[in-house]
């Protein structure tokens, strides 16, 4: 006897089957990864605020944009984004916002927070391993 996936019933519309994670997806790992992009939005910004307001606020433009605009296909449990791209493309906007999050958190926060977020982005490198693993071996 086999298992058959249970399928999700919407009003109005056919019975569909659950959908299925893509390779190195979780709750974790995306909270992980979600975390730092978080910080990346909001300290990128403070960092270069001083120096310039519209640099500021193109940062954080360019930060929110470059995941929303571009991805590798399948790797997105929700869908895939308007630009396809290769799993080594995605991998490189993940370093950026980390990168981003880093630096900006040394530049604007105390010692203790950016001991933190360096770790918090440290600690996302290695849960996105198995994710970053996959990617790379998918093209557009």
């Amino acid at each position: 006897m086999t298992h058959t996936p249970p399928t999700t019933i919407v009003a109005g519309h056919a019975p569909r089957a659950p959908r299925r994670q893509p390779p190195g997806h979780d709750y974790v790992r995306g909270g992980v990864r979600f975390a730092a992009e978080l910080v990346a939005w909001i300290a990128t910004p403070w960092a270069l605020w001083q120096h310039s307001i519209p640099l500021a606020i193109v940062s954080v433009v360019v930060l929110i944009a470059l995941p929303a605009v571009f991805s590798t296909p399948g790797d997105r449990p929700g869908g895939d984004a308007p630009v396809s791209v290769p799993g080594g493309v995605t991998i490189l906007i993940v370093l950026i916002y980390l990168g981003a999050a880093t630096t900006a958190a040394w530049v604007v926060w105390p010692f203790w927070v950016a001991v933190g977020v360096t770790a918090l982005c440290i600690t996302a490198v290695f849960t996105e391993q198995t994710r970053w693993k996959a990617l790379t071996r998918r093209l557009p």
